[in-house]
């Protein structure tokens, strides 16, 4: 039987009045469910960069056949998708997602992969409703850090798995390792077009970044054995045209402010883009944009 999960409280400094934890959800969700479109076509293109931080989570939780998988945050299907296919004969990899389009490009995903011991669920990372250690492994690929309430979805984790299983996650690294995420974002403030990114503030990419604070969340939820590694992704495109053109796409809060932009201004931001990533642009217009993610293994 299910348990009855209730959403968690998040607190707040004395005299500040933060932002309402459910409004920060709802806008999370509309933008995830806005983006998964662009996801979906350029799944492929995740796929391959993203494919060193696949391989290192599922290595990190040794699966067998006949285990049943819980992704979270899976988003167009990859690293669960990996699983499902070393679980076979017998287990179930159940793919999960916030945002329900997403769900659907995970579908159409696993459809083509010819992958039927796939179950697709709608389910939050800090209330996973499914029942107390009924899953034997977790992977969560750059989700757990885009929550309002990282330690709530670490506890429900724990909760989930079953004595002995294994958790993975990836969360993105510090800020100066990862100059394809922070780039864009400096160069709309540098305008005028946008404020500063808080890299502290709950839901930002790098508030999970160091390695200290990723271990300390898991061990505090209950985890044992918690090991955290660096893995290096590098994002390569001909032209920095490309780049643009993606994140314009694919990132919630940058499509956001660059839509809203008039053409002139999408171009002025487009030559700064390009002006700033000068050092990673070679000869023949080529780009390779380098990143960093952690990568934590834990037990439960």
């Amino acid at each position: 039987m299910r348990q009855s999960r209730t959403r968690p409280a998040t607190g707040s400094l004395p005299g500040v009045s933060p932002p309402d934890p459910d409004e920060q959800r709802a806008a999370s969700r509309e933008s995830w469910e806005g983006a998964a479109d662009a996801w979906g076509r350029r799944a492929n293109q995740v796929r391959e960069w993203g494919m060193p931080v696949s391989v290192a989570l599922i290595d990190a939780i040794g699966l067998q056949p006949g285990q049943r998988v819980l992704e979270l945050a899976a988003g167009p299907g990859d690293t669960g998708f990996m699983a499902a296919e070393l679980i076979a004969p017998g287990g179930t990899l159940v793919s999960s997602d916030g945002a329900e389009a997403m769900l659907e490009v995970g579908r159409r995903r696993a459809a083509e992969a010819g992958l039927h011991n796939v179950e697709f669920q709608q389910l939050e990372l800090e209330w996973i409703d499914l029942p107390t250690a009924s899953v034997d492994a977790v992977l969560c690929r750059w989700g757990i850090m885009l929550i309002v309430d990282p330690a709530a979805a670490a506890h429900e984790v724990r909760r989930v798995l079953r004595a002995g299983g294994r958790a993975a996650f990836a969360v993105w690294g510090e800020r100066d390792r990862n100059p394809w995420a922070t780039l864009p974002n400096m160069v709309l403030v540098k305008l005028g077009l946008a404020e500063p990114m808080d890299s502290g503030a709950p839901g930002s990419m790098f508030s999970l970044a160091g390695e200290s604070r990723l271990t300390e969340l898991l061990q505090n939820a209950g985890f044992t054995d918690v090991a955290v590694q660096a893995v290096t992704v590098v994002r390569a495109y001909d032209a920095i045209e490309q780049f643009v053109a993606e994140t314009a796409e694919m990132s919630p809060s940058f499509s956001v402010a660059f839509r809203e932009l008039s053409a002139e201004q999408q171009a002025t931001v487009a030559d700064g883009i390009a002006a700033a990533a000068a050092p990673f642009i070679a000869a023949d217009g080529s780009v390779r944009l380098p990143g960093s993610s952690l990568v934590a293994s834990a037990g439960a």
